[in-house]
């Protein structure tokens, strides 16, 4: 399974009323520490493949999104599960932390 592209169309559906946790990573194409991150964010999607729920979202393509959950700065990484906000790290975060993250959500 590949990293998943969230939308404002789409984020309720695919994220909020998922039944699996979500991983969503806030970014954007001009961001350079979002771009440090999308490798392991497509790791992290292929390791949970059926597990969690792993994906972007860009925000300037999606300002309504980014707009409702206050994201300051990118990449923000929030964690979801049953439509509510686990926990949130923002800036470029390494893998293992990320991994931690996940299985506490679990």
């Amino acid at each position: 399974m590949s990293t998943l592209h969230f939308t404002d169309a789409n984020f309720k559906k695919e994220v909020l009323e998922s039944d699996l946790p979500a991983l969503v990573d806030f970014w954007a194409s001009w961001c350079g520490p979002c771009k440090m991150v999308a490798p392991v964010i497509d790791e992290l999607a292929r390791e949970y493949a059926g597990k969690v729920k792993i994906g972007k979202i860009d925000v300037d393509a999606n300002p309504k999104v980014a707009t409702d959950y206050g994201i300051m700065s990118i990449p923000t990484i929030i964690f979801f599960k049953n439509g509510k906000v686990l926990s949130q790290v923002v800036g470029a975060v390494s893998k293992p932390d990320l991994k931690r993250n996940i299985e506490e959500c679990l």
